[in-house]
């Protein structure tokens, strides 16, 4: 089945106090990168946040928030004693030595970033599990969405394989004339150069000719590889082998215009290759 990597989910839970905001959304990338905004109450958390998105969504850079709205009163702060006495000491000697009036410095040393430090609080078990409950949701519906983009993008690769698979019949239909008219045409262009022809040897040489130029091999790879792109498409965790088959598709037409020698066809491959761009765009964001 089809999944995309391009998701998002969110959910709020509402505890006794506060407002918790779990949001988390992925886009396409070659492997699993989890970025996190945490409060610092949870980020003794973060591996087991790791773990569980690991094990949800596999691949996709990942970012996930959790924001905390409290209505408590204002979360109290606690003195960094060293850090303290540490920059009253140097500010205190500054002003000395520069004779700056320091009965401001109180004021200054507290409004210093590692001075003050809100007051740590324990994690509480309870209320950890239902905040790990809304993880899960919000990650479950990230997943949904995967699900949901993940059909629209296949059915626009069915679409684009049977367009392949619709040039190839072209294809045959033309390659069935081309052989005669190639051979007729180097026969015309060995008439002109001389009157004799011995056709034992012209036929030799027009035959192997003709087989540097026969696409045969590469139509029934061709159409073999188209078919097991739908097939792959229905397994799980797809995008990386349907990548590998893009590029097994994309050598066959390759060689289907090289070899070809004719115009006709090679309009035919250009279109071909218009397609399988497009199917290696929609690939990047397949999980």
């Amino acid at each position: 089945m089809i999944k995309s990597m391009t998701g998002y989910g969110k959910a709020n839970l509402l505890l006794k106090g506060k407002k918790i905001s779990i949001e988390a959304r992925s886009v396409n990338s070659k492997s699993l990168d989890i970025n996190f905004r945490l409060p610092s109450t949870y980020r003794e958390k973060e591996n087991e946040i790791r773990a569980l998105i690991s094990d949800i969504l596999k691949r996709g850079k990942v970012d996930v928030s959790i924001s905390v709205n409290s209505s408590d009163e204002e979360q109290l702060a606690i003195i960094n004693k060293p850090a303290f006495v540490s920059h009253h000491k140097q500010l205190k000697d500054l002003c000395k030595s520069l004779k700056i009036d320091d009965s401001e410095l109180l004021n200054a040393i507290l409004k210093m970033p590692d001075v003050l430090k809100p007051e740590k609080k324990e994690l509480d078990k309870n209320e950890w599990i239902k905040i790990l409950s809304v993880i899960k949701k919000t990650l479950k519906a990230l997943e949904e969405f995967r699900i949901s983009e993940g059909k629209a993008l296949e059915k626009d690769l069915r679409k684009r394989i049977e367009y392949i698979n619709s040039f190839l019949v072209q294809i045959e239909s033309m390659d069935a004339l081309r052989i005669p008219s190639i051979k007729e045409k180097i026969r015309k262009q060995v008439l002109e150069q001389t009157d004799k022809i011995d056709n034992n040897r012209f036929e030799q040489e027009l035959i192997y000719y003709v087989e540097r130029l026969d696409i045969t091999e590469e139509k029934v790879r061709l159409k073999t590889h188209c078919d097991y792109f739908l097939k792959t498409m229905t397994e799980d965790e797809c995008g990386r082998k349907l990548n590998f088959i893009a590029q097994e598709i994309g050598r066959e037409i390759n060689t289907i215009g090289s070899k070809a020698n004719d115009a006709t066809i090679q309009k035919t491959v250009v279109q071909m290759k218009d397609e399988l761009e497009k199917i290696k765009e929609q690939l990047n964001n397949v999980l």
